[in-house]
């Protein structure tokens, strides 16, 4: 399973950064490919300063080996061996009107000392952070969220969205990161789904990603904006930022298992702005958008 899986993230990063420089016209992914002491490595891919992106990374990684104390602590285990990898990409747009987005699929496996496997897993999810919320927008990425979800189980798409909901949440904000999507995580063999029925489940949401964000980029690239709205932009960024660095468990796992930290922080945006007490004016698109990031809407 975790060959197959392998693979399959080899080759997606190969079409998801394909399309976004087709989509952005302006640059390429650099490529840096990089190696673990402990074991494993990983592919990273950037993209800078672009047509369309100012920055977003597209990254694969498999890593592997004793299962670090903190790590040990956070499962509840001893000491084990480990197996993960995954594709980790974020995408930061010049424009306002074009949303941030975040994805993630991977594969866990846990083995005793002996190497036998005695746990594995998948998780991962996709998320979509607007600076200006266009309805239209939001219904297509979660449509082709719940499409994907319901070609496996009718009830994935409200539990996972819901999970998506619960975990992007910037609790010491009290309101969302963004507009949610799905989120889900320890997805193990049990009498309803094997780990190849999880296989299928998570490659199927991977495969909808493209269709998911690129309709939205291509919508609303063009679209005119101004300096008091990419100043808006930055703002809520910060906001991006906080939560990435307080709150997610991705960041955690990569910073304590001694992974790669260029490739791990590379979901920071390079422009951001924290002003004091900033308030939106009332009855205006931005605070439109809070009021949506404060109570999480069915979006299908």
């Amino acid at each position: 399973m975790k060959n197959r899986f392998l693979q399959y993230i080899e080759q997606l990063q190969d079409s998801i950064t394909s399309k976004l420089e087709e989509v952005d016209g302006g640059t390429k992914f650099k490529e840096d490919l990089w190696n673990r002491p402990e074991g494993g490595g990983g592919r990273t891919r950037v993209i800078e300063n672009g047509g369309v992106f100012e920055k977003g990374g597209v990254n694969i990684s498999q890593v592997h080996g004793p299962l670090p104390p903190a790590m040990q602590q956070y499962f509840k285990v001893g000491e084990v061996d480990f197996f993960a990898c995954g594709l980790s990409l974020v995408l930061h747009p010049k424009s306002p009107m074009v949303p941030t987005v975040h994805a993630n699929w991977r594969y866990f496996e846990m083995y005793d000392k002996s190497g036998t496997l005695i746990d594995s897993w998948f998780g991962g999810g996709q998320d979509l952070t607007p600076y200006y919320l266009f309805d239209e927008d939001a219904k297509h990425f979660h449509e082709i969220c719940k499409k994907a979800c319901d070609a496996h189980h009718p009830d994935f798409y409200t539990e996972y969205k819901q999970k998506c909901d619960e975990y992007f949440w910037n609790a010491h904000r009290d309101e969302a990161r963004g507009i949610g999507g799905l989120f889900f995580d320890y997805c193990k063999a049990s009498e309803k789904m094997s780990m190849e029925d999880w296989f299928n489940f998570v490659t199927e949401v991977g495969n909808s990603f493209l269709a998911s964000y690129i309709p939205i980029v291509e919508k609303r690239k063009k679209l005119p904006y101004s300096k008091e709205q990419s100043d808006w932009q930055e703002i809520r960024r910060g906001r991006y930022v906080e939560f990435n660095l307080v709150h997610d468990k991705g960041t955690l796992f990569g910073l304590k298992t001694n992974g790669r930290i260029e490739s791990i922080l590379m979901s920071l945006p390079p422009h951001v702005q924290w002003v004091y007490d900033h308030h939106p004016e009332s009855g205006s698109e931005e605070e439109r958008l809070l009021e949506v990031l404060a109570h999480p809407k069915d979006w299908v």
